[in-house]
């Protein structure tokens, strides 16, 4: 490249992720760690870390990726993870929780990032960002290995909120599905709701109906909708996109990272239990590495809040610097991608139409009545 073509190259646009650098249970020092293992790898993007600065500054002056790239905001206060959101939300002003989603809320940062108490972390972005148009209730999703594939599935809810409703399902179907084409580019995601069965008489009644609903706004929705799933089906080949219950989903999360860390634990104890052991595996070893990185949790580290007017991942309160380096990843390239916008008019648009299909509904039970 010339002198000249350097002159007139596009600037790299820097895109700034919001970083709660005290939330979390390993401490500031880890996540600073996983801010330096993103900014590694990625030139465009920018860091706001907000916690106590006699703390930060020195953990970011020692690595010279953050000395240009991050900065930090002074917070006095955390967010303890047994703190309820209740007592947040009235008296959480100076902590780093909060300074972190105002950044997104007053435009310093494209998106947030936190390993701080979900609760909490879920109030104070209702509370500062606010839900879209549409939305009841806010869902977090997450990745899920997808069999057959190097792809993912996506889940939600996984733990905004142990109630759903018919219509709170739905809405979960339709942000998920947003989500889903974004991140994978699939123009008409296939969507599975979760239930004790594929029978169609089988599960509670606001499962049933969510199951009718969700079937009717598919062509709005821009999703193919393939019925019932069941708990096997979570990593399945023939569905993109999970809808559940935050309850549900959050047990089956925390299952399958148990799971695989149980795999990955017996695996390395079958591997050392003698020389005899450890030498016949030395030909399998990059097999075995390949499949510790594909079930690792912390890779796919990251629930999306979605339902909002902004972006926010929350981070494993136990994440270390990888697991850390991956929700910033998944923030920056939700950022990147500008999907919230397109979520919203699609939100009210399918709104629309719910209701019209129950106004249907009703009219349809009259008639049925009156001819009775």
């Amino acid at each position: 490249m010339t002198h000249s073509d350097t002159a007139h190259a596009a600037p790299v646009r820097k895109i700034s992720v919001s970083v709660d650098a005290m939330g979390g249970d390993t401490g500031p020092a880890e996540v600073v760690a996983g801010c330096v293992l993103s900014a590694r790898k990625n030139p465009q993007l920018g860091l706001v870390l907000h916690g106590d600065a006699a703390v930060l500054q020195p953990l970011v002056d020692k690595h010279a990726e953050l000395r240009e790239r991050a900065t930090v905001a002074h917070a006095d206060g955390v967010v303890t993870m047994d703190e309820k959101p209740s007592h947040v939300m009235r008296h959480g002003k100076d902590t780093s929780m909060w300074s972190c989603v105002d950044s997104v809320r007053d435009g310093g940062a494209a998106a947030a990032v936190s390993c701080g108490n979900t609760g909490a972390l879920m109030a104070l972005s209702m509370l500062r960002l606010r839900k879209l148009p549409g939305v009841d209730r806010p869902a977090i999703a997450c990745m899920w290995p997808k069999r057959g594939s190097r792809d993912y599935n996506v889940m939600l809810d996984v733990g905004a909120d142990i109630r759903a409703d018919a219509d709170n399902l739905m809405q979960y179907a339709l942000l998920g599905t947003a989500y889903y084409r974004n991140a994978f580019n699939v123009s008409r995601p296939r969507v599975g709701l979760l239930n004790v069965g594929t029978e169609d008489h089988k599960g509670r009644s606001e499962i049933r109906e969510a199951h009718d609903l969700i079937a009717a706004m598919s062509e709005i929705g821009r999703y193919d909708y393939v019925g019932f799933v069941e708990g096997s089906d979570i990593p399945a080949a023939h569905v993109d996109v999970i809808v559940t219950d935050g309850f549900t989903g959050n047990v089956a999360l925390k299952t399958a990272e148990g799971t695989a860390r149980l795999i990955r634990d017996l695996l390395h104890a079958e591997i050392s239990a003698s020389w005899v052991s450890r030498l016949a595996a030395l030909p399998s070893i990059g097999t075995f590495r390949r499949l510790q990185k594909r079930i690792d949790p912390r890779r796919v580290n990251g629930g999306v809040f979605l339902g909002l007017n902004g972006t926010v991942v929350k981070s494993h309160g136990s994440a270390d610097a990888t697991g850390v380096s991956a929700a910033i990843k998944l923030a920056f390239q939700l950022a990147q991608s500008g999907f919230q916008g397109r979520m919203s008019e699609r939100l009210a648009a399918v709104a629309r139409s719910a209701e019209e299909h129950r106004a249907a509904i009703a009219v349809a039970g009259k008639n049925g009545q009156g001819e009775e």
